[in-house]
């Protein structure tokens, strides 16, 4: 199993310095570089200080930089607020400067709040037309001369300028709906999958989804899978105690973004009481600990190893939760020196 983080630049309140967070996330790179995870994933987000991320480019530039061997993962654009030829462009000069790092990824988006402001009539349910018409033509784009008359974009002869470095650009795909899954099989992408805070069964339920996939695609699909999940690991009780609290938080303000309910002000969701948030399980300390990548080492290896059994190719630490920086990196660094190990271990078994 392979290893990808996902971290955010973000602010949960107003106290919070915006150079000390942006310092953190670089941290939190470098640490999982030096550490040989595969992939550093930035997202794109607008006028929200919890995913502060108007530019996944940008931030992923910035990263490569600093960060030399770990590759870039744009995860994801959402493909409705972009031109195929700005988008073609803006993912192949990441590639360019980052000596051919780009994993591209596309998707569908999350909040219909963003889209409301993002591209005005869209309801977030059907954006999943766009991404599909959008994906082709970025990658002809990136071929040389192409012209497009789509059903949501038009324009005569052009090109991505520049191209990429790499012949063959890894494209990934945000799947949950089996519409996505068979989309993504179909056209040999890598598949990004997200449980939010359900049970490992909707892990079980998306490989199935694979699965199914696979067989209508006649058996045929090399691609990776990859699913993400809040991570927090801890050895005190206190940081258990503290990573509970943040993701709750974090929830009331999710469950405002994804239902519409309260307000945001100045780039901050109100939080939405949690008794309010669709079904309380999806919230309750104990029903959390279990779903999500929480626990002491020794817990952690253990769900993962229950992620390895059902296929998953690769592991997504997703890192942003509202917990204190501190404490993420004293999470992370518990992940490095006493989880991944126990990988490579069996790596090396499987190799002998």
């Amino acid at each position: 199993m392979k290893f990808q983080l996902a971290i955010n630049l973000e602010r949960m309140d107003e106290g919070t310095d915006m150079k000390a967070v942006r310092d953190h996330t670089l941290e939190m790179v470098k640490m999982a570089d030096a550490a040989g995870f595969e992939i550093a994933w930035a997202a794109e987000h607008h006028a929200l200080e919890m995913t502060i991320a108007p530019n996944p480019f940008q931030i992923l530039t910035w990263w490569g930089e600093h960060a030399k061997n770990i590759r870039l993962g744009v995860g994801v654009v959402n493909a409705a607020y972009w031109h195929p030829i700005n988008l073609a462009g803006e993912a192949a000069m990441l590639d360019l400067v980052s000596d051919g790092r780009l994993e591209f990824g596309i998707g569908s988006g999350a909040y219909q709040r963003e889209f409301d402001r993002m591209k005005p009539g869209l309801d977030q349910k059907d954006s999943w037309r766009y991404m599909q018409e959008m994906l082709p033509v970025v990658q002809k784009l990136w071929q040389g001369d192409y012209a497009h008359d789509g059903e949501f974009w038009h324009f005569p002869t052009a090109t991505s300028c520049p191209k990429p470095v790499q012949e063959n650009v890894p494209v990934w795909v945000a799947a949950r709906a089996p519409i996505t899954f068979d989309y993504a099989v179909e056209h040999g992408c890598n598949i990004l999958s997200w449980p939010l805070t359900m049970p490992f069964s909707e892990a079980e339920t998306y490989r199935a989804r694979l699965d199914d996939a696979i067989a209508r695609n006649g058996g045929k699909y090399d691609g990776t899978w990859a699913v993400m999940r809040h991570t927090a690991v801890y050895e005190s009780e206190s940081d258990r105690r503290d990573a509970m609290s943040a993701i709750r938080s974090v929830l009331g303000q999710f469950g405002n973004l994804m239902m519409k309910k309260g307000e945001v002000r100045n780039g901050f969701p109100d939080r939405v009481p949690l008794e309010e948030l669709d079904g309380n399980a999806r919230v309750d300390p104990e029903m959390l600990e279990e779903n999500l990548m929480f626990g002491n080492p020794g817990q952690v290896i253990e769900k993962l190893k229950k992620y390895e059994a059902i296929g998953v190719d690769a592991f997504l630490y997703y890192a942003s939760m509202g917990m204190d920086m501190d404490q993420q990196k004293r999470s992370l660094r518990l992940f490095i020196d006493k989880v991944m190990p126990a990988f490579a271990e069996q790596e090396l078994a499987d190799a002998g």
